[in-house]
């Protein structure tokens, strides 16, 4: 597709009507932030390693048993801009934290004890790039 070089008058006055309340447009971070909760913790892990992500998933839970969070929104992405597809010695599905995080936290036996369920998000949420932790009444 070959961008205008010159916008004509008409075309322009509808863009900037459209650009004040663009309908088709869906804000994912405007409607999680409407139905905030709050009796559930949001953490974004974009950009964290692996190791990292999972020393902060564990200091989250802690932190969220502690000041009676019921539940907990992970955003961990869905790995499509992960690297390590093409390394041949690091496992596809591991490598990535929607995965790595949930098998993380199965083997922590401390932390386990105060998981409930995991599962991944609702669409609105984040769908298959975040998980929810469910956290037990203790």
């Amino acid at each position: 597709m070959k961008k205008k070089n010159d916008l004509s008058s008409v075309d322009k006055k509808i863009w900037e009507e459209y650009i004040k309340s663009p309908t088709d447009i869906y804000d994912k971070e405007k409607k999680v932030n409407s139905n905030a909760r709050k009796d559930r913790f949001r953490f974004d892990l974009h950009g964290f390693t692996l190791d990292n992500a999972n020393k902060k998933v564990r200091e989250i839970i802690l932190t969220c048993v502690k000041k009676k969070f019921k539940e907990i929104l992970l955003i961990t992405g869905k790995g499509l801009h992960s690297t390590t597809d093409s390394d041949i010695f690091v496992s596809k599905e591991l490598s990535k934290l929607k995965f790595s995080v949930p098998e993380y936290l199965k083997n922590d036996s401390e932390v386990n004890n105060y998981i409930l369920s995991i599962s991944e998000a609702n669409i609105q949420e984040g769908g298959e790039g975040a998980i929810i932790i469910k956290l037990k009444n203790l």
